[in-house]
């Protein structure tokens, strides 16, 4: 199988598909009639969604479970591939913040953002790439980055940091993967309307938008529908064979001018 073709039906697995971004692109990924795999930590929003893309009649496997239990993962993927056969495309999405100052963020909360947002995209990457290779299939690993890469942000010191090592991961995978039918591709999105800060303390995103302000890095506060990241994830996937969207960044519009 060569990626590349939208026509024909290509197993994928979705981390973070609870909600958001991963949800969001699980449906889409169903919408081309593409059986999808998908995983996160709230059982019943995933079960949710995975109802939804069966009763559009496109077969789903749902495990609930936190990735920065990195010693699950392998359980994970075979149990999809044994579900849905050969994964042949892997959205790696699912990623945490806990926010705060780097000298008062506790050292288990750093490993949790390291564990879920670097290891277990690197762990399921490397699933990924063995299968498609042992098969010399063609096939799409993609990698959900954050505009963080380009503008740090001041209390995401840990979020930051495991964004710019997740494109250094994709940048390097494309040199080791040259020439085999496997992409590797970055999708960069700005601001998102998602959940993401939903278990921050009250106040805290507040805080941080000011402090952004400050700094420059927050101009405004429209946001992208989850739906745009994934139309983006949808065209990398589906490029044709011998192309490569290396890197698709997507920023929301500024508000409408007041013509003031």
């Amino acid at each position: 199988m060569s990626a590349g073709h939208p026509e024909t039906p290509r197993s994928c697995l979705v981390t973070g598909a609870s909600s958001g971004i991963g949800a969001a692109t699980a449906r889409a990924l169903a919408e081309l009639g593409w059986p999808v795999a998908i995983s996160g930590r709230r059982a019943d929003r995933l079960a949710t969604v995975a109802r939804e893309i069966e009763q559009a009649g496109v077969r789903c496997f749902a495990r609930a479970f936190d990735l920065s239990d990195t010693k699950a993962i392998d359980g994970f993927f075979d149990a999809a591939q044994a579900e849905l056969g050969p994964i042949d495309v892997l959205v790696n999405n699912a990623a945490v913040c806990v926010p705060g100052l780097l000298h008062e963020v506790e050292a288990r909360d750093l490993e949790f953002e390291l564990a879920t947002n670097l290891l277990a995209p690197m762990l399921l990457a490397r699933r990924a790439v063995a299968s498609l290779r042992e098969r010399g299939a063609g096939g799409d690993l993609v990698f959900i980055s954050s505009e963080n890469v380009i503008r740090p942000r001041p209390y995401q010191v840990g979020y930051t940091a495991t964004k710019m090592g997740i494109e250094g991961v994709a940048r390097a995978l494309r040199m080791e993967l040259e020439g085999t039918g496997i992409r590797a591709a970055i999708v960069r999105p700005g601001p998102t309307g998602t959940e993401f800060a939903r278990d921050w303390a009250p106040g805290m995103v507040e805080k941080l938008l000011e402090n952004w302000k400050y700094w420059g890095v927050q101009r405004h506060l429209e946001w992208m529908p989850p739906e745009s990241v994934a139309q983006a994830v949808v065209s990398v996937i589906t490029a044709p064979p011998g192309t490569h969207l290396d890197l698709v960044q997507l920023m929301p519009e500024g508000p409408p001018d007041s013509g003031e």
